[in-house]
């Protein structure tokens, strides 16, 4: 059974940092695509990063502010988040996908996490 769990939301004001991280039984990420994804109140759930082997991808948001990286080793992937604002405040979920090529769409995406929540204050 295929299971990821995100750690590491919590609540932060502006500017500051969160690292969420993801790790996974069930699921060898190694050779997987694995994504970072947000849904604020309200709102659809959105693309935040991805990582494919050594290429990673980010949506606008985050480009300059967040770094998606991964530990093979220990199965997990990060999301390090800087220069937060209120605008990220969001449910953030780890998701992996068997699929052999990168893509944003939430429907690409084959396993998730529970979510783990990210509160900035402004």
């Amino acid at each position: 059974q295929v299971q990821l769990v995100e750690s590491g939301g919590g609540s932060v004001q502006a500017g500051g940092s969160l690292r969420l991280s993801c790790t996974g039984s069930g699921y060898t990420f190694a050779s997987k695509i694995m994504g970072w994804f947000r849904q604020a109140a309200g709102k659809e759930r959105e693309f935040v990063a991805a990582i494919a082997w050594s290429n990673t991808y980010y949506a606008d948001s985050a480009k300059g502010r967040f770094t998606i990286s991964r530990d093979n080793g220990k199965n997990a992937v990060y999301l390090q988040m800087n220069s937060l604002k209120s605008d990220d405040t969001a449910v953030y979920y780890c998701a992996g996908s068997f699929n052999p090529f990168y893509s944003k769409p939430p429907a690409s995406y084959d396993y998730w996490g529970q979510g783990t929540q990210v509160t900035v204050s402004s």
